[in-house]
């Protein structure tokens, strides 16, 4: 399946937005050439950014069939504040999704990646009223250190010289307080999502979370809901081939209602 769809080049606009604990937020919108009332928010993983290339191929892949936000997490880039690894994350998408409606947007659905799967799981259950959730590389449960990369990761955000790389040479700016209250895992809340559809899609060569985070959240579900195991596909954005973007645009466009 061809990843190329013939249609004008979409129109960005940037957007400052305001969370509800304050934190202000680097957004884009990519518009198409006409005036439409659907929209995708891509909510990338930790230390991604809307400007890297392999989310806007995502982005410039899904404006055939809606207007595509994309936006920084806290503590990431342009974005104020600390991140806190996926917990006041959920504060974020919700901005992006309330600013969308106030566009005059009436169908959106949500796309994550890896720390940004786990803000769009929980935030459909949360929050809700979003037309569809797609769920890409996503972490099942917190704290996990099964894996070298994972247990890196850790390194990082937990010392003081973890996060001072992460800021020099990633701008990503962590918070070094622990989480007061442990938000629910996304296998703990996916059953909350339904009746919205639920895509759970897991790469089998996946270097940070084996392919039983995804079987756990997408067991946890209620329909209705999907999962793709892609063989030989690694984690997250940079892991999203054409041929997948292709199939997730079809996707999409069978659940957006126009």
């Amino acid at each position: 399946m061809s990843d190329t769809i013939d249609h004008p080049q979409p129109t960005p606009r940037r957007y400052r937005l305001t969370t509800a604990d304050g934190v202000d937020i680097d957004s884009v919108l990519l518009r198409g050439a006409e005036s439409r009332t659907t929209a995708v928010v891509l909510a990338n993983g930790f230390t991604g950014t809307y400007r890297s290339p392999h989310t806007r191929a995502v982005a410039e892949s899904l404006v055939s069939i809606a207007d595509v936000m994309t936006f920084d997490f806290r503590g990431h880039h342009g974005s104020g504040g600390y991140s806190t690894v996926g917990n006041a994350e959920i504060h974020d998408l919700e901005a992006v999704v309330a600013h969308l409606r106030g566009l005059g947007y009436t169908s959106i659905a949500t796309v994550g990646f890896s720390m940004g799967a786990a803000v769009v799981v929980r935030h459909a259950a949360v929050h809700g009223g979003v037309c569809a959730a797609v769920s890409i590389s996503c972490p099942s449960r917190w704290y996990y250190r099964g894996t070298r990369r994972m247990r890196l990761i850790h390194l990082g955000v937990g010392r003081g010289v973890g996060r001072f790389f992460l800021r020099s040479f990633r701008k990503v700016r962590v918070t070094d307080r622990r989480w007061e209250v442990r938000p629910a895992e996304p296998r703990e809340i996916a059953g909350e999502i339904a009746p919205t559809p639920l895509l759970v899609i897991h790469g089998e060569a996946d270097t940070y979370f084996p392919v039983s985070h995804a079987t756990a959240i997408h067991d946890a579900a209620r329909e209705p809901k999907e999962l793709w195991l892609v063989p030989g596909m690694g984690h997250a954005e940079r892991a999203v081939s054409p041929e997948l973007r292709a199939r997730l645009r079809s996707w999409l466009r069978e659940r957006i209602p126009a």
